[in-house]
C-alpha cells in the first residue's frame, strides 16, 4: 500500500467531522480520538483546521455540492462529508486542485471516487467560489435574530491568541517582548498558531491563554483588596478550567474556587503552580455545596453552550439546539438564586456565560431580584459598550478589525 503524504491528517478530519455531525460529539473531544497515533503537531494542526473550515462553512459547501450533483447526496453521506474536505481545501486553505484530489480521493472507495472526483472537478471549472461570510443553520440565525450577520463575519475567520498577564503593570514589557499588541492593561494579543509552550514567559507563568471577552467578567468585579490593603474574599463558582480564576488570584483577591469535576480542577492546579498563584480549591457540587460563611464577591461563570466560542469552536453552530438551551437556562438559574444568599450587603455579584443565547443571558438577568450594578464604558476595552440596562453582551463580529472576541453576557449586582 503506497502511503500518500498528508492522507492520515485528512481521515482524521473525516472522523472528527463525523463524531460532531452524526454524533454530536465537541469538536476538542472527536480530534483528540481522530489524531491518536499522529505524531505530527502539524498533520494535527492540518486535521483539526480542515474539520474547523468545514463545520464554518457547512451550508455554503453544501450548497456548492448541490450545484454539481443530479441528486442531493444523503447528509451523512461518504462521499459528501469528503467533498466538504476537498472543498475546504482548496477554497479556505488555498490547497492547490490536484493536490485536493490525490488526498481526498483515497478517503473513498470504489463508485463514490469517480463520483467525488467529478463533482469536484466540475467546481473547480466553474471557479466556484464562497460568499464573504458563511451563511448560519437556519435555527441558528432565528435564535441570533438581527445580529447573525455580525456574527457571521466573524465567525468567516479564525481567532488570534490572547494572554491575560499575571502582572497587568507588566503589560508594555511583554507586548514588545511577545511582539504582540494589547487592547487592556493585563493583555496580549498574538497571531494564531503559534506554538503556546514555547513562548517567552510560560515556564515562569508570566501569562495564561485567555480570549479577551473571557477576561470581562473578572476586570468587573474590581481590585482584590480594601481600602485597608485586605484581600476580600471572592467565590469562583463553577471555576474549572481556572483561567477567571487565575486573574482573581492575581488581582490580590482572596480565592476560594469551585468545581465539580475534579479532572478540570487539576488543569487550575497546574496552573496555579506554574503562575505561583494561590488559592482555596473545592471539589463540590454548585448546588448541593454550602458555604461556612459568605463572600465580598461571586463570580459565577455558569455552565453554558458555549455557543459564544463558535471562532475557534465551530462545533456548537451545528451540536447547539433548543433542548441544550432549555437545559443549561434551568441550571444557570438556578446557581445564580444560590450564589445571591452568599453576598452580605454590599457585596457583589458578576454573571457570566460565553453564550450568545438570548435565554442564557438577558432572560437571566431579568429575574435576579438583586440590585443591579450597571457595567460602565470606562470599565471596558475602547470599542466595547454596555447595553442600556448596564450589561454586557459581546459577540465575534465585535472588534473585527482587531481580531475580534468571543460571545459573552456578562451582568453585575450587588446586595
Amino acid at each position: 500500500m503506497v502511503d500518500i503524504s498528508g492522507l492520515p491528517a485528512r481521515r482524521a478530519a473525516m472522523r472528527m467531522l463525523d463524531a460532531v455531525l452524526r454524533r454530536g460529539e465537541t469538536l476538542d473531544l472527536a480530534e483528540r480520538a481522530a489524531t491518536k497515533g499522529i505524531h505530527s503537531f502539524a498533520d494535527r494542526a492540518l486535521a483539526r483546521a480542515i474539520a474547523s473550515e468545514v463545520l464554518r462553512w457547512l451550508v455554503d459547501l453544501d450548497a456548492l455540492i448541490d450545484s454539481a450533483t443530479q441528486r442531493n447526496l444523503p447528509e451523512d453521506a461518504k462521499p459528501r462529508t469528503a467533498l466538504r474536505i476537498m472543498l475546504a481545501q482548496w477554497l479556505r486553505l488555498d490547497t492547490p486542485p490536484h493536490a485536493v484530489i490525490a488526498t481526498g480521493l483515497p478517503l473513498l472507495t470504489g463508485g463514490p471516487r469517480r463520483l467525488a472526483h467529478g463533482v469536484f472537478s466540475t467546481l473547480v471549472k466553474r471557479g466556484s467560489s464562497l460568499p464573504d461570510t458563511p451563511t448560519l443553520p437556519e435555527g441558528v440565525a432565528e435564535r441570533w435574530g438581527e445580529r447573525s450577520a455580525a456574527i457571521a463575519a466573524g465567525l468567516a475567520i479564525p481567532p488570534p491568541l490572547d494572554l491575560s498577564l499575571r502582572d497587568a503593570d507588566q503589560t508594555d514589557q511583554w507586548t514588545r517582548e511577545l511582539g504582540g499588541t494589547s487592547l487592556a492593561p493585563g493583555h496580549v494579543r498574538l497571531p494564531r498558531g503559534v506554538p503556546i509552550d514555547q513562548l517567552p514567559g510560560f515556564a515562569e507563568g508570566a501569562w495564561w491563554v485567555q480570549d479577551l471577552a473571557a477576561s470581562l467578567p473578572v476586570r468587573l468585579l474590581g481590585p482584590g483588596k480594601g481600602a485597608d490593603g485586605a484581600a476580600k474574599r471572592v467565590l469562583d463558582l463553577c471555576a474549572a478550567p481556572g483561567g477567571k480564576s487565575l486573574q482573581l488570584a492575581a488581582a490580590g483577591w482572596s480565592l476560594t474556587a469551585l468545581d465539580s469535576s475534579e479532572k478540570r480542577l487539576e488543569m487550575l492546579r497546574r496552573n496555579l503552580q506554574r503562575t505561583g498563584l494561590t488559592a482555596e480549591i473545592i471539589t463540590g457540587n454548585a448546588m448541593a455545596w454550602e458555604p461556612a460563611k459568605q463572600f465580598d464577591a461571586i463570580l459565577l461563570d455558569a455552565p453554558c453552550t458555549a455557543t459564544g466560542t463558535c471562532r475557534r469552536h465551530p462545533d456548537v453552530i451545528h451540536r447547539i439546539g433548543k433542548r441544550q438551551i432549555a437545559e443549561l437556562a434551568e441550571l444557570q438559574a438556578g446557581l445564580l438564586a444560590r450564589a445571591a444568599d452568599w453576598l452580605p450587603t454590599g457585596g457583589r455579584l458578576v454573571y457570566a456565560v460565553c453564550s450568545l443565547e438570548e435565554a442564557e443571558g438577558e432572560a437571566q438577568a431579568r429575574r435576579v431580584e438583586l440590585t443591579g450594578d450597571p457595567i460602565t464604558a470606562a470599565e471596558l476595552p475602547a470599542g466595547v459598550v454596555p447595553t442600556a440596562e448596564g450589561w454586557l453582551r459581546t459577540d465575534p463580529g465585535m472588534m473585527a478589525d482587531a481580531g475580534g472576541m468571543d460571545g459573552f453576557f456578562i451582568a453585575r449586582w450587588q446586595r
